[in-house]
């Protein structure tokens, strides 16, 4: 994968890019096939949580079709009303949740950034008020480390150590880390 030092401005300075957009296309083929090959025969619901996984669920999604995986559902999730954290998080807005029908299926919830784990503690309560899928996966484009809960990711594009003062945005596009 590529690394350089150089990235695109942000208000807090350079970013320094982790991905290029043909390596996170890259890590998004490798991880469909890693899912198609877990679940074989099992039907999938690919859920992207909102904002940042919604995108990265509909690239693998199709990713997933082009490989031979049939009958590929996609749906999206938000979990702001669900977060543990809202003292710290205040919610600014939620957005649309639109899934299919859960129950019985593989759902694999897509994030971008996988950090202390607690937007996932909050997917996994908001998938209980939609239904009992048959098991839920998580699949991010980065686990970047630091959790503060015990959620591992089953699939992931690039284990990235950071610090807590460093961010990291991934699209797409690419994946920078930036400093604060």
């Amino acid at each position: 994968m590529t690394e350089s030092t150089e990235g695109p401005r942000t208000p807090r300075g350079t970013a320094r890019t982790l991905l290029s957009s043909s390596d996170v296309a890259r890590a998004l083929r490798r991880m469909a096939h890693e899912i198609l090959e877990r679940n074989p025969e099992a039907p999938l619901c690919v859920v992207g949580l909102r904002r940042g996984g919604v995108t990265l669920a509909d690239r693998l999604a199709t990713e997933l079709a082009e490989i031979g995986a049939a009958g590929v559902e996609v749906g999206q999730l938000d979990v702001a009303f669900f977060r543990d954290d809202l003292a710290a998080r205040p919610v600014t807005g939620a957005g649309a949740t639109a899934l299919p029908d859960l129950e019985d299926r593989v759902v694999v919830l897509v994030d971008d950034v996988l950090y202390t784990g607690r937007t996932v503690r909050a997917a996994l309560n908001a998938l209980a008020e939609w239904g009992r899928p048959r098991a839920v996966q998580l699949a991010v484009l980065v686990d970047r480390g630091h959790r503060e809960l015990p959620i591992r990711a089953d699939f992931v594009g690039k284990n990235v150590p950071t610090a807590r003062e460093e961010s990291v945005r991934a699209t797409l596009d690419g994946v920078w880390l930036e400093r604060s």
